[in-house]
């Protein structure tokens, strides 16, 4: 009974996260008049003040130090500030610029990006179907580049770096929440100097707008610390295969509020893009879906 309900906390927090994350392009409507980079410094400090007041409350600080004292953790908390920092510069610039769509297929191809990374950087072999899965995504990737002349640049930006990120934090050991800390703490300085400097030129948002600009931008580091802790939480109770597939509830509710919210076009050009990195994904998760059932007899 224990694990069920162990089981079922762990579901509703991982969905919960993913929804958050879907649902975040609305959150930024109320902040198009706030350039990209204002949005995520205020994430960065907001997010870092909201984190050690709640490792506080949990009296946890003590493992902020501990943690970065451990040999190339601090190194690589650096490495992973910088790259979730461009990540939400790219979010943010896409969602003010009419760009949602790109944003969901960021998303949608993650798990193909990280397939790749775990190629290059971890020597790993891939079987028959993740490489099927693979082609149909390059081929969707490139049937987009062509029709639009250009690479989707929007989208492999926050794809890979949300990607490097997740590679980054998987090597770490450091927990979701003193992690973070460590990696807004790193990032803070760089942020309050940019504020700084918006507000000595006269273009600085934060009081000098609407009260709804002001609150939501105080409220970023609850909005963003929290599906993070969420994601982690449920990631530790279920089975990653089963984390696999919730995650398409993120881009797939960004898809969404592109399409009816932002009211951007989907014509059949770009859905075709679009179905071929889809029917990568599908292959994708089935087959994680068989090893992790395969192996399961194996493990009990």
């Amino acid at each position: 009974m224990a694990q069920t309900s162990t089981q079922r906390g762990g579901f509703t927090a991982a969905i919960s996260a993913f929804a958050i994350w879907g649902l975040f392009p609305l959150y930024l409507i109320g902040l198009t008049s706030v350039s990209a980079m204002e949005i995520t410094a205020h994430r960065i400090v907001w997010s870092c003040v909201f984190v050690l007041a709640w490792l506080a409350l949990r009296r946890e600080l003590g493992t902020l130090w501990a943690a970065a004292n451990r040999p190339g953790v601090l190194i690589r908390l650096m490495t992973s500030a910088f790259f979730i920092a461009v990540n939400w510069v790219g979010f943010a610039w896409a969602v003010n610029h009419g760009h949602v769509l790109e944003v969901s297929l960021a998303y949608f191809m993650g798990p193909l990006l990280n397939i790749l990374l775990g190629i290059f950087l971890l020597k790993e072999r891939l079987d028959r179907m993740q490489w099927i899965a693979v082609a149909f995504a390059a081929a969707g990737v490139g049937y987009l580049t062509f029709i639009a002349g250009h690479a989707p640049w929007i989208a492999l930006m926050v794809g890979s770096s949300f990607a490097i990120y997740g590679l980054i934090r998987k090597t770490v050991s450091i927990d979701a929440l003193p992690g973070l800390a460590v990696e807004t703490i790193l990032l803070a300085p760089f942020a309050i100097g940019y504020l700084i400097w918006c507000e000595v030129q006269g273009i600085g948002t934060l009081g000098h707008t609407t009260g709804l600009i002001t609150a939501l931008l105080l409220l970023s580091g609850i909005v963003t610390s929290v599906p993070l802790f969420l994601f982690s939480y449920g990631a530790r109770r279920i089975p990653y295969s089963t984390v696999g597939v919730i995650q398409f509830i993120g881009p797939s509710l960004q898809l969404v509020c592109g399409l009816v919210v932002f009211g951007e076009p989907f014509e059949s050009a770009r859905a075709t893009g679009f179905v071929l990195i889809w029917m990568g994904l599908v292959i994708y998760v089935a087959n994680a879906l068989w090893r992790a059932r395969s192996l399961r007899p194996a493990t009990t």
